[in-house]
């Protein structure tokens, strides 16, 4: 595995690779969910670059930027393990150098839900993201389903500016307890992590809701608000039944609607959603 810092760098080594190339950003701190998508990169692609870099300009003021985790020994073992070709790991002064002022503005997608509680959030991974696919000039670039709105957006601005990479999107790998793999789910305290099974059995109850014919959004999303409110430590920034093409609120829960779910719990925050349909399964479960 070829680890570059530099820009020129890394566009001077991808010329030699030829066609069929994948990217998977990342910020480290590596999981099993960042596995499947380094996994589906390589089943796809001739050549897989991975990029490992913690976005400072999609946290905000009061996030957790600083305390972010980092395992850079733990991170690169895992590249070279699942066949990672190139990893671009570049300083923030090599993506965001002195005069940097310009961004990715994504619209009305990017104003609501994680918007709405994370301002400028998606515009600090639009920008990134994109500078990351122009760098690269990926065939395929890899996210994860859990980051459904984060996804979406990706996927609309690649279209709207026309840039050329297939955004593919992985499921959500869950780990033995239901709980979504996340890199902050090591901010967890026991209890905390207790707490945290709720998210995905408030998901299974509303999805049996659905399957014996519940469509009423309102109703659905007060199941998952009740069960999620039983934990006092449970705060609920938003459960929301949305249009999986606009992340618009529905009334209607119509097959493949997306059911979205943010928490916090202690100082931790955590996302999942569920996509409303007769294959789907809320959990996808890493396998020993």
């Amino acid at each position: 595995m070829i680890i570059l810092e530099k820009i020129s760098e890394i566009r001077t080594s991808l010329d030699s690779f030829g066609p069929s190339m994948g990217l998977v950003p990342t910020m480290g701190s590596l999981h099993e969910g960042h596995r499947s998508l380094l996994k589906l990169a390589r089943k796809q692609n001739r050549t897989v670059v991975a990029s490992l870099f913690v976005n400072p300009k999609q946290f905000g003021p009061s996030e957790d930027f600083e305390r972010y985790p980092r395992n850079w020994d733990m991170d690169k073992e895992i590249f070279e393990e699942e066949g990672v070709d190139v990893l671009f790991a570049p300083t923030d002064d090599e993506i965001y150098p002195s005069g940097f002022s310009t961004y990715i503005d994504v619209g009305h997608m990017a104003e609501q839900l994680e918007g709405l509680h994370r301002p400028n959030h998606f515009k600090g991974v639009a920008t990134v993201v994109c500078k990351l696919l122009n760098i690269c000039k990926p065939d395929h670039a890899y996210f994860g389903q859990k980051d459904a709105q984060q996804s979406l957006i990706i996927r609309k601005f690649c279209e709207d500016l026309n840039l050329g990479t297939q955004i593919i999107i992985g499921p959500t790998i869950r780990d033995h307890d239901g709980l979504a793999l996340s890199s902050r789910n090591i901010y967890l305290t026991p209890s905390e992590r207790e707490s945290a099974l709720l998210i995905n059995k408030s998901l299974e109850e509303a999805k049996v809701m659905w399957m014996s014919g519940g469509r009423d959004s309102t109703k659905i999303c007060g199941l998952v608000e009740q069960i999620l409110s039983s934990r006092d430590n449970i705060e609920i920034d938003y459960v929301a039944l949305v249009n999986p093409d606009t992340f618009l609120h529905s009334k209607v829960a119509h097959q493949g609607y997306l059911l979205v779910i943010a928490v916090r719990i202690g100082s931790t925050r955590l996302i999942d959603n569920l996509m409303l349909n007769h294959d789907s399964v809320v959990t996808s479960q890493i396998e020993i």
